[in-house]
């Protein structure tokens, strides 16, 4: 089953990242696979053709090497450099994190890949697999050697974006007042509100409404407008302020 995998950010809020259950992986390692033929059937194709030139003795050596090495090189090479993805787990939504929700390292997208023959290999194959479905955080062997873990991606939600902080007037403007009397630290404190904003649980949205925009709107005279949620006077405030100070 699919449960969530709570991270203490930098900022000291509480992230969520949904942990990724047998279904999902199955089906993304299903994808995976047959890309994976594609891949080895191509090579032997290749292979094939260069065996007159070749050799049968190097021939049989890029069988061998294909047969070994490939599989191992394609989960390895995506997840290293594609940021924790595969071309199944991009399908399906899924991307490898560290556990403390960083992005995956070269040394545990290596370690993870290298450990995969132990959830497949007669008599530990269970063991594998019983693994996600024991383990707190749904972690396979290699995840829990590696540090690792499989979450779904997070949706970006489609009530909220990051404020525009590259040019122009946000059309709130008008409505936050003279900003005048605001200091670098509040500017900071509310453009890190609005970027971390959409990010961010409902809950831990709430929290810091009430402890970082509302004390700040309070002290510099920035209204409550009706049917405007806070998050937009806080993008104008950033924007009016950026601007006025030659931040944009």
């Amino acid at each position: 089953m699919d449960h969530d995998l709570p991270v203490l950010s930098p900022e000291k809020t509480i992230l969520t990242y949904r942990l990724a259950g047998v279904g999902s992986r199955a089906i993304a390692h299903v994808l995976d696979l047959l890309v994976l033929i594609a891949l080895e059937i191509g090579t032997f194709f290749l292979a094939g053709l260069t065996a007159p030139i070749l050799g049968p003795a190097a021939f049989q050596i890029i069988l061998l090497l294909a047969t070994s090495m490939v599989p191992f090189l394609y989960f390895i090479l995506q997840e290293s450099f594609w940021n924790g993805r595969t071309i199944g787990k991009a399908a399906l939504g899924l991307r490898v994190r560290m556990i403390d929700g960083t992005a995956v390292t070269y040394a545990a997208a290596l370690g993870r890949n290298l450990l995969r023959p132990a959830d497949v290999l007669p008599g530990t194959y269970f063991v594998g697999l019983l693994a996600i479905f024991t383990t707190s955080r749904s972690q396979r062997l290699g995840d829990l050697v590696c540090g690792t873990v499989v979450v779904h991606e997070r949706r970006p939600t489609p009530y909220f974006a990051p404020a525009p902080h590259v040019a122009g007037f946000h059309p709130l403007e008008n409505r936050v007042g003279d900003l005048r009397g605001m200091t670098a630290e509040e500017y900071a404190a509310l453009r890190k509100f609005c970027d971390r904003f959409p990010e961010l649980h409902s809950v831990v949205q709430e929290k810091l409404i009430q402890e970082v925009f509302f004390p700040i709107a309070a002290k510099r005279g920035i209204p409550s407008a009706p049917n405007v949620h806070p998050i937009y006077l806080a993008e104008a405030a950033v924007m009016k302020y950026g601007r006025e100070h030659g931040m944009l």
